[in-house]
C-alpha cells in the first residue's frame, strides 16, 4: 500500500487524499521525530518553572488565569480533551475524520506543538489500523480551531468515547486501540490543547471539494458542450481570439473545452438555418464565461489550501528560539472564505446548466426538439419531471450559497468574541458538491437525449464517444416513458466516478 511520510514542513494536497480516501499508510519521517522531542524539551522546562505558561500551566479561554499545580496537569490535560467532544448530530463522513487526523498529525510534526513523539505515533497508528473516531455535525465555530472534531479524534486516542473499526462497525474505542496493539496516551502538559487546536476539519473538507470540483468543471463543459449540439448552436464564440481579449484564464481553459469537444461536430453552425438567429442564448453563449470565473475561483482557494497547508496552527506554539507565545492562527476565517466563495460558484454553475436543460425540454426554444424530449408528447411527459428536480437541486445551492463566514457569534464568557463559522461552510460546501453533480448528469441525460434525436446530423466524436459510454453505464436513450430514477442515478454515478470526463478525454486528450 502507498505510504505518505509526514515530515516537519507540511504535506500535499495528494497526501490529504491518498491518506482520506485511499487509505494510504501513514509514517513519520525521522526530522519529524526530532523536531517533536526538541520541542518537547522546551515545554518540559517551562512546565518546571513557577512562573505560569498559557496551555502549559494554566487553564484555557476564559479559565486561562488560573494557574495549575503540576501534579493536576496531567488531569487538566485529559479534562480539556473530555470536555471539548461536546458534538451533537450526524455522524461526518470517514473520509472527513481521516483527513481532519492526518492534518492534525501534520501541525504535530512540524515541531511547534510540543507534542511528545509518542502522541504522534500513536495519531499514525490510529490512521493506520483504519480506527476512526465518531465525529458529529455540530461542534465547531472554526475558531480555537475545529474544537469539538479534533476532541473527539483526541478522545480515541486516550481510548475512550466511540469510534468506527475497519470492518465499519462503531464500537468503544477502547476494545478497537486494544484489538490493534494500540497503547491509549496518557497526556502531559499541552498536549490535549494542542491536539484540538486547528483549522484541520474545514481544511481537509477544501481539499477534497477541490478534487472533486475540478473534475466537476471538466464535466459541466463537456455537458455544456452537448447542449450546444442538441440546440444547433454555433461553437464561434469559443474561438480563442474571443477569449484572449477578456484574458481571464479559466474562461479560456472552459472554451478550450467546450471547443475539443466540439471538434467535427455536424451540429453546430445551423442558428441560420430555418430559424434564424443572430446570438445563442446567455446559458449557451456564456458558458466558458461563468464556468470560467468558477475555476478561476477554485485556483484562488487552491492558493489558501496550499498556504494553509504549510502552517503550523496551534495556539500557543513553540517557537525555534524557545518561547511559547500566544497567538490567533487558529482562526479559520481564510479558509472559510473560500469554502464560501467555492459554494457560491457552484451555485452558479448549476445554475446556468440548468437553464439549458429547460432550453432543451422547451419547443419553443429548443428549435425542432419535441417538448420535453418525449417519444410521443402528449402521451409521453419526456424528461419534464427530470427538469423538476434538477430546479430543485439549483434552488437547494442557491440556498447553500448564504456565506456562513458572514455571521459569527460569541462563545467562551465573550473570549472568544468573534468566530469564522469555517466548518459550517465547510459542511454546507460538501452538500453543494454533492448536489452540483446530481444537475451536471441531469443536464448530461438530456443533452445526450437531444443529441440522438437530431436525426442525419453526425455529433462530434468526442460526444458520441460520451453518449455511448453513458448508454454502456446504464444511462437509458430516448424512447417512450419510463421508470426515470434509475437512468438519473445511472448518470450521476457516471459524472461522479469520473465516467464522463474519461470517455471525452479518449477522444480529445486530457481537458485543462
Amino acid at each position: 500500500m502507498h505510504s505518505v511520510v509526514v515530515g516537519t514542513t507540511g504535506v500535499t494536497a495528494h497526501d490529504v487524499l491518498a491518506v482520506a480516501r485511499a487509505g494510504a499508510r501513514v509514517e513519520l519521517s525521522e526530522e519529524a521525530v526530532a523536531a517533536l522531542a526538541a520541542a518537547r524539551e522546551i515545554v518540559d522546562a517551562l512546565a518546571a518553572k513557577p512562573e505560569p505558561v498559557y496551555g502549559v500551566s494554566t487553564g484555557f479561554g476564559a479559565l486561562a488565569t488560573r494557574h495549575i499545580s503540576p501534579e493536576l496537569r496531567a488531569q487538566l490535560q485529559r479534562n480539556i480533551v473530555r470536555s471539548h467532544a461536546a458534538g451533537m448530530g450526524p455522524r461526518v463522513e470517514r473520509e472527513v475524520v481521516r483527513a481532519l487526523m492526518f492534518l492534525r498529525l501534520k501541525t504535530v510534526c512540524s515541531g511547534h506543538t510540543g507534542v511528545r513523539p509518542e502522541v504522534a505515533q500513536t495519531m499514525a497508528d490510529v490512521l493506520n489500523a483504519g480506527i476512526t473516531p465518531v465525529v458529529h455535525e455540530y461542534g465547531s465555530l472554526g475558531c480555537s480551531g475545529d474544537l469539538a472534531p479534533l476532541s473527539h479524534c483526541a478522545l480515541t486516542l486516550m481510548g475512550e468515547g466511540d469510534a468506527e473499526g475497519p470492518d465499519g462497525v462503531v464500537r468503544p474505542a477502547g476494545e478497537l486501540l486494544r484489538e490493534h496493539g494500540i497503547e491509549p496516551v496518557e497526556l502531559r502538559e499541552k498536549e490535549g490543547l494542542a491536539l484540538l487546536n486547528g483549522t484541520d476539519g474545514m481544511l481537509g473538507m477544501l481539499i477534497m471539494a477541490l478534487a472533486d470540483l475540478d473534475s466537476l468543471y471538466k464535466s459541466a463543459d463537456i455537458t455544456a458542450a452537448l447542449s450546444l449540439e442538441g440546440l444547433l448552436g454555433t461553437d464561434k464564440v469559443l474561438a480563442p481570439e474571443l477569449h484572449a481579449i477578456r484574458p481571464h484564464p479559466g474562461q479560456a481553459a472552459s472554451a478550450a473545452n467546450m471547443l475539443a469537444v466540439l471538434k467535427g461536430s455536424q451540429l453546430t453552425g445551423h442558428h441560420q438555418d430555418d430559424a434564424p438567429r443572430v446570438q445563442d442564448a446567455y446559458s449557451v453563449r456564456c458558458a466558458p464565461q461563468v464556468a470560467g470565473a468558477g475555476r478561476d475561483t477554485l485556483a484562488h482557494a487552491r492558493l489558501v489550501a496550499e498556504r494553509e497547508l504549510a502552517a503550523a496552527v496551534d495556539n500557543p506554539v513553540v517557537l525555534p528560539d524557545g518561547r511559547v507565545e500566544s497567538n490567533g492562527n487558529f482562526h479559520g476565517a481564510p479558509v472559510a472564505y473560500v469554502l464560501d466563495f467555492l459554494a457560491i460558484a457552484a451555485a452558479d454553475l448549476g445554475s446556468i446548466a440548468e437553464r439549458r436543460t429547460d432550453r432543451l425540454l422547451d419547443k419553443n426554444r429548443s428549435h425542432g426538439l419535441p417538448p420535453f424530449l418525449a417519444d410521443d408528447a402528449g402521451v409521453d411527459s419526456g424528461l419534464m419531471i427530470a427538469q423538476y428536480t434538477q430546479a430543485a437541486l439549483v434552488s437547494e445551492l442557491k440556498r447553500l450559497a448564504v456565506p456562513a463566514s458572514a455571521d459569527s457569534i460569541p462563545s467562551s464568557a465573550m473570549q472568544e468574541d468573534h468566530v469564522s463559522m469555517g466548518w459550517s461552510a465547510a459542511r454546507k460546501l460538501r452538500t453543494a458538491v454533492d448536489n452540483l453533480t446530481r444537475v451536471i448528469a441531469v443536464e448530461l441525460y438530456a443533452a445526450a437525449r437531444a443529441v440522438e434525436l437530431r436525426e442525419g446530423l453526425e455529433p462530434a466524436p468526442a460526444s458520441r464517444a460520451v453518449i455511448e459510454a453513458a448508454r454502456a453505464a446504464g444511462v437509458g436513450g430516448p424512447g417512450p416513458d419510463r421508470f426515470l430514477a434509475p437512468d438519473l442515478a445511472a448518470a450521476d454515478a457516471f459524472v461522479r466516478g469520473g465516467g464522463l470526463v474519461e470517455a471525452a478525454e479518449t477522444v480529445t486528450g486530457p481537458l485543462r
